[in-house]
């Protein structure tokens, strides 16, 4: 919930003239606040940045004052919506179930979920990492075939990492996307969790993004408060690249 529509059309528009089109092997992707979602995806005009909505309700249409539907997001251009954010977990009482609704319906209207995972400082320090992650996975992505979490990307958020300025080391994020990988090779098979893109998200900044992405099984980062930042953000940006090259 950050800047005004000004500020993020003219930081829409310093990223497409930074990266007018992506480096070869990344992707790139924005997810502004759903009011300025209209602004935004004119601003990236016909760039090779894809939009994103950044929650949706499950329903299609109907009476559900204040939230925004699938086809909403579609109408407005979007291709990916972040489900099941921790900060949606914590402060508005989201459920895995109600995350579950939310991916179903995202990929049965053609949208691409980035639904998000991660543990509590709490929950680290007590060793529950692996269990927290492993039942939000279970949960949060329940039901799903071969064919649909082929479509999903996940995104492992540590919440203490989120806008508090920690970052878990390089190891600490592999530890955990490695984990994710062999959930869903147990769940499906090895093509499948080889398939499946696995983001890290945790105060991702231009200096430490090379050694977080350089690890086996992190395919991508989820930004916060450094894509507020067109420089910043294309720092990332630079990082992945370099690193697709080898």
């Amino acid at each position: 919930m950050n800047l005004s529509r000004a500020a993020s059309v003219e930081l829409t528009e310093a990223l497409v003239a930074l990266h007018p089109e992506h480096p070869e092997g990344v992707e790139i992707a924005v997810c502004p606040p759903s009011v300025y979602l209209d602004a935004v995806g004119t601003a990236l005009g016909d760039s090779t940045i894809r939009l994103g909505g950044q929650d949706m309700y499950p329903a299609s249409n109907g009476a559900f004052t204040g939230e925004i539907s699938s086809a909403m997001l579609l109408d407005l251009g979007c291709h990916y919506v972040i489900l099941g954010h921790s900060e949606r977990r914590a402060l508005m009482g989201e459920t895995d179930e109600q995350v579950n609704r939310k991916t179903r319906a995202a990929l049965e209207s053609g949208l691409t979920p980035i639904v998000c995972l991660g543990e509590s400082l709490e929950q680290r320090e007590s060793g529950q990492t692996r269990a927290v992650v492993s039942g939000q996975f279970e949960n949060s992505l329940a039901g799903l075939d071969e064919a649909e979490i082929s479509r999903i990307v996940i995104a492992y958020e540590p919440v203490w990492a989120i806008g508090t300025g920690k970052v878990a080391t390089p190891e600490q994020a592999e530890a955990v996307h490695d984990d994710l990988r062999k959930m869903l090779e147990n769940r499906y098979n090895a093509e499948i969790a080889g398939g499946v893109q696995l983001l890290y998200g945790g105060s991702v900044k231009p200096g430490n993004a090379a050694d977080l992405l350089a690890q086996a099984n992190v395919d991508g980062a989820l930004v916060g408060g450094a894509a507020l930042k067109a420089d910043d953000f294309s720092g990332i940006i630079q990082a992945a690249g370099e690193l697709a090259k080898q």
